[in-house]
């Protein structure tokens, strides 16, 4: 099909223009487009940020929550505890398990690696 004939069927494209497009509603997509807001306001400047994302919202692709270190929010929104965000409770504990057909086995604590110490921090309930 010619790009005249797609024309006449469909007639002209939108276009919206933006002054940044940011790429996936992760963690580091969402936090650039709230950053970049900030520093806007900051400075009595207007920028359009639009985050675009494959999923059908933000969070499509988390299972049932996450569990994050909260320095990262807490930068980007001091006030965050108080503006009500899903971050559900702090970790107390965490385990790793070898799951077998009959039970589990606890990994002991110095087999984990440090990565999986979830200590201060906080799990959320994003699910979609």
């Amino acid at each position: 099909m010619t790009p005249q004939a797609l024309l006449d069927q469909h007639g002209p494209r939108e276009a919206m223009d933006y002054d940044v497009v940011v790429v996936g509603a992760g963690p580091g997509g969402l936090a650039t487009a709230i950053r970049l807001k900030q520093l806007a306001a900051e400075r009595g400047q207007e920028v359009s940020v639009v985050v675009l994302e494959k999923g059908s919202e933000p969070g499509a692709h988390i299972l049932s929550g996450a569990v994050m270190d909260p320095r990262a929010i807490t930068e980007l929104f001091p006030d965050w505890k108080e503006r009500g965000a899903p971050l559900e409770q702090p970790v107390s504990g965490d385990d790793v398990l070898f799951l077998s057909e009959t039970g589990a086995t606890r990994t002991p604590d110095w087999l984990v690696p440090d990565c999986f110490h979830n200590q201060a921090t906080t799990s959320s309930a994003w699910a979609p």
